[in-house]
């Protein structure tokens, strides 16, 4: 008898398991449903302010003591879910946020269950990566033989990609000796690429001031022939060029390297390319003429792009893939004696992740990417991928059509840049007016704009990421912004 109440004792329950499921079941339906409401409703939720008394009201303390489930749902309900980033509203055009997709809660909610932890091991969560990167290889005309992982963004995947760059370029050694001492290095981009080069640079040890930047050619992307001077030069100077970056749509105004041309400049010279494709890649789903701003992306040797942004999928997932799996390995792979090769049982299911990049302890990202293609298709994403770019030709077709608005460079994808503050003002004005109007519409909950810098001066710009953007939404912005004008243009001529 004795002898059964150790066993029993052995499985008691946890206490930080629910005391009951049922009510804890209860409660979470609660939630889900709270949450399928607001993204049923997304039009009707825009981005808010949290206000002082919401932030005080999100106090932790000492959190010594808990709360039942059904506390912590209206919690959940009343002081997180209604304070987002605005991201799933239709006027939301501020940066480059996606919007989530409804397949994605599913997704979510699945992936949290099982708590899997994706940086090897033989289960299923590492299966559904592996299929999510072959599908993206046979998207971007990668080989068979190319490998990948998913990371957080492209931030991190620049990181990956130019590690393995560096990595060939100064040899396996490098990762043990270090770069000092090596052949100076020096990288290549076109003027205003995304700031994850810079950073990528600066945590490699390679330095922010090995790269060159590329002035624009007349097409609006890197000039080849100033490209090839710069690096002529940097070998005179006994420098090692180790990778040109080739932009699939800048950040600022959706611009794209001739990224063929490119790569057949890599190809002669010897030199690593990588597309930074965070958005723009996406256009390859596109219909023409947009699918065609990224011909030649196949050839990359190494290429970073998000799901999170232009395929709509849950933040937060970007993607790098890369040609030679052995140079990526050769960055990347360490396999101490706690994480020895096994041939069966859980530590088996090779390759692991762990070995392609910077993290052990990997969340299921894939499960939401493999849920949105399961559930909607590349057709449909794709379908929505060209609509954003037709919306965007809409707002800059009147923008231009609007008298007191004027583009500020041609939309080649999906983001329109231009201003609202009037021609003939002082430009430290204009860059104000273009401010302020963006911060009014943003506090009134009508629309979201960024802004961003056009030859010297503050724009208002607009990308377009959003599936449940329509026609009407981009009348209603533009129409939003000519109010707001007109109202500060009048306040100034009463100062």
């Amino acid at each position: 008898m004795q002898e059964q109440g150790k066993r029993s004792a052995q499985f008691s329950p946890s206490p930080l398991d629910p005391a009951d499921w049922q009510t804890f079941r209860a409660d979470a339906h609660r939630l889900l449903d709270a949450c399928i409401d607001q993204l049923s409703s997304a039009r009707q939720h825009p981005w808010q302010p949290v206000g002082e008394a919401d932030k005080a009201a999100l106090a932790l303390g000492e959190a010594l003591e808990g709360e039942e489930s059904g506390a912590l749902v209206d919690e959940l309900v009343r002081k997180v879910l209604p304070f987002h980033t605005g991201n799933t509203h239709p006027r939301f055009f501020g940066w480059v946020h996606g919007t989530g997709l409804a397949a994605g809660l599913l997704a979510e909610m699945v992936a949290a269950t099982m708590n899997s932890n994706c940086g090897g091991r033989d289960h299923g969560a590492v299966y559904v990566e592996r299929e999510v990167i072959d599908w993206c290889r046979r998207c971007f005309g990668f080989p068979e033989s190319a490998s990948g992982v998913l990371v957080g963004g492209t931030s991190q995947a620049t990181v990956i990609a130019l590690a393995a760059a560096r990595t060939r370029a100064l040899g396996a050694a490098s990762r043990r000796d270090g770069i000092q001492g090596a052949q100076r290095l020096a990288a290549y981009a076109l003027q205003g690429v995304h700031n994850a080069t810079v950073k990528s640079l600066e945590l490699l040890g390679v330095g922010a001031a090995a790269l060159r930047t590329i002035p624009a050619g007349v097409d609006g992307g890197m000039s080849l022939e100033r490209l090839a001077e710069a690096v002529a030069k940097d070998r005179a100077d006994g420098m090692l060029p180790f990778c040109i970056v080739a932009t699939a749509g800048s950040v600022d105004l959706g611009v794209f390297d001739d990224i063929d041309a490119i790569a057949d400049f890599c190809a002669r010279e010897g030199i690593w390319l990588h597309v930074d494709g965070a958005f723009g890649a996406w256009s390859r789903l596109a219909d023409s003429p947009w699918r065609d701003l990224s011909r030649g992306i196949e050839r990359a040797d190494s290429l970073a792009f998000d799901f999170h942004k232009w395929m709509y999928v849950q933040y937060d997932c970007g993607v790098v893939l890369i040609r030679d799996e052995a140079a990526h390995r050769q960055a990347f792979a360490a396999r101490p004696a706690y994480l020895a090769k096994q041939d069966q049982g859980l530590g088996g299911g090779e390759p692991w992740y762990c070995d392609y990049g910077v993290d052990l302890s990997r969340g299921f990202r894939a499960l939401k990417v493999w849920a949105a293609l399961r559930n909607y298709g590349s057709k449909a994403l794709g379908a929505s991928i060209t609509d954003n770019c037709r919306l965007a030709e809409r707002m800059g077709v009147l923008v231009g059509a609007t008298p007191g608005l004027r583009l500020a460079a041609p939309v080649r994808l999906n983001v329109c840049c231009f201003s609202a503050a009037p021609s003939d003002w002082e430009g430290a004005a204009q860059d104000r007016l273009n401010e302020r109007i963006t911060h009014v519409l943003q506090l009134a909950g009508d629309v979201v704009f960024s802004t961003t810098r056009v030859e010297g001066r503050t724009v208002i710009r607009a990308a377009i990421t959003n599936h449940r953007t329509c026609a009407a939404d981009i009348d209603e912005a533009i129409s939003a912004v000519m109010r707001v004008r007109c109202g500060e243009i009048a306040n100034a001529g009463t100062q």
